[in-house]
């Protein structure tokens, strides 16, 4: 079934002339204006609007021509993207595995129950109790932190290459659900309430460069989920600041509270 992404990339692939473009030389840029223009002609809002069209969080967002054709997005700027190949090791996208090992079974420090956190199930509410817990701070093991970024702000100006290719960014908006900081680093939390197979590295690699040219600290990049009464955690790490594919799960670990 052709879903409304489709046809409106169909409609850019074809107006734009992409399907003779050589992503091996460059990625192709496009911009919202330029979707908004051509898109005019539909009249669903999920094949007007850029904001939609160029949604493609997990791999399974991604409209047909993207995985016929092994690409993924990134936004570049605000209102400016870049439509970039995969290289053979990486699709812009990284697994997340599931968690085997047995759960830690975590004491709480708190001397009470956090009666108003078993209200409703959002990501932030399971973010906050974990935070509460201790259980953020045991699972960094790097010091004591506190909660200092949360919402949506606009990178600084940077650098990265994705393969062979440079990518130059400036004031492309990211939403942290949380972050924390200690005397040496920072902790980014980006939080899921549902179980996800796999993330755009964008997510994770985007807000890492930003706060640790904000902040001149080492930045720890979190997975979380609150699934099956359990607090499930992944740390990734960039081995490669300037690399966006140079990204590695550290650790993994699940924890249920006694």
């Amino acid at each position: 079934m052709v879903s409304s992404k489709d046809r409106a990339w169909d409609e850019i692939f074809r107006q734009l002339k992409i399907h003779s473009h050589d992503f091996s030389v460059e990625p192709f840029h496009v911009t919202a204006k330029e979707i908004k223009q051509i898109c005019s002609i539909f009249s669903e809002t999920g094949e007007r609007e850029p904001r939609i069209i160029c949604y493609q969080a997990q791999r399974k967002d991604r409209p047909q021509l993207f995985i016929d054709k092994g690409l993924f997005l990134l936004p570049t700027r605000n209102g400016h993207y870049s439509i970039i190949e995969r290289t053979s090791y990486c699709d812009g996208y990284i697994d997340i595995p599931e968690i085997v090992s047995e759960p830690i079974e975590y004491s709480s420090k708190l001397k009470f129950i956090l009666r108003s956190s078993e209200i409703g199930n959002s990501e932030m509410q399971h973010v906050d109790k974990a935070s509460a817990l201790g259980l953020i701070d045991h699972f960094c093991d790097s010091g004591p932190s506190f909660l200092t970024i949360r919402g949506r702000k606009y990178t600084p100006e940077f650098s990265f290459s994705v393969g062979k290719h440079p990518i130059h960014t400036k004031s492309v908006q990211t939403e942290v659900d949380a972050g924390y900081e200690g005397k040496w680093h920072i902790a980014l939390i980006e939080a899921k309430n549902t179980k996800v197979k796999d993330i755009l590295i964008r997510q994770l690699y985007y807000p890492y460069r930003q706060w640790g040219i904000h902040t001149g600290k080492d930045v720890l990049v979190l997975l979380f989920e609150f699934k099956d009464e359990m607090f499930h955690f992944w740390q990734f790490e960039f081995t490669n600041p300037n690399d966006y594919m140079s990204i590695n799960l550290v650790k993994s670990a699940k924890y249920s509270i006694i």
